[in-house]
């Protein structure tokens, strides 16, 4: 019986998983797994778990199952997304540059963007599918909405917008992000009573060169150095409160997100890099 695994730590944006391709190893009980492998002084290290693995459905190429570090299974996440492009691209697995990959929230179509010698992944272009503006499930309002609504968390107020990107985002516009004590504030909203299965949360400020600087709060991870699906939330609550338009680029800890959100399709368009930052083997929990 396999003791130990092979795996690779991979960021988008200072986003960071560690990547295991499940084509090669069977981990029987990945959220376990991501708890004690995410833990930062006796683990790898890391936002999560990311496995690899082939589709059971025809229409995908590969599969994506993504743990947070308190062992929670996300639906989606953009960041991720991308590395898996390159992951896959730059190991020789495909030599697709379009690759249909299969998620909790959806098949997610990835654009690799090559180098000059085509053997290296320079960014990632996702399909991130069409954003749900109402959802009773994730949002407890009336109609399962809110647009620049009124929230009282802790002590004091904020105004939000609900964005689904397949996972629950609320994003806060702010005067001054320096100001927001983000795990506060967002460890309180992610346990709102409003988020029934708990919430990803955005503070973020419109700059005078029209980008958006954006700190995330991730449900199940904490403070994050970015977040794709929350990035893509943030674009399309500033386009739909009319700070911005449909296209931003979203300013995160850990770099910058090219966001599109398309009026021919109303898809959303994540684009933005991919990084290796080391490999070894780690034993099963």
């Amino acid at each position: 019986m396999t003791t130990t695994v092979k795996f690779t730590k991979m960021h988008g944006a200072g986003n960071d998983y560690i990547y295991v391709n499940t084509l090669l190893y069977n981990i029987a009980d990945p959220s376990k797994a991501a708890i004690a492998w995410s833990a930062p002084h006796t683990g790898i290290g890391s936002d999560g778990l990311v496995l690899i693995g082939e589709s059971k459905l025809p229409e995908a190429d590969y599969s994506m199952r993504i743990f947070n570090a308190d062992g929670s299974e996300a639906m989606m996440c953009g960041n991720a997304s991308r590395c898996i492009g390159k992951y896959l691209f730059e190991k020789g697995i495909t030599d697709k540059t379009e690759i249909r990959l299969l998620t909790l929230s959806g098949i997610k179509i990835l654009n690799l963007h090559l180098d000059k010698e085509g053997k290296k992944v320079e960014s990632v272009t996702v399909d991130m599918l069409e954003p749900v503006l109402a959802n009773r499930k994730q949002m407890a309002s009336e109609d399962g909405s809110m647009t620049d609504g009124l929230v009282d968390v802790v002590d004091r107020e904020f105004r939000g917008t609900f964005v689904s990107m397949g996972n629950p985002h609320f994003v806060i516009f702010v005067d001054n992000i320096a100001e927001i004590d983000v795990e506060k504030y967002g460890k309180a909203l992610e346990y709102d009573p409003l988020f029934p299965e708990r919430c990803n949360i955005e503070f973020a400020e419109v700059l005078d060169d029209g980008k958006i600087r954006t700190r995330v709060w991730e449900r199940g991870s904490g403070i994050t150095m970015a977040c794709g699906t929350g990035a893509c939330a943030t674009a399309v609550a500033a386009a739909k409160t009319g700070r911005a338009a449909r296209t931003s680029d979203i300013v995160m800890d850990g770099g910058t997100l090219h966001i599109e959100w398309s009026e021919a399709d109303n898809h959303v368009y994540m684009t933005g890099p991919a990084a290796f930052a080391f490999e070894g083997e780690v034993k099963l929990p």
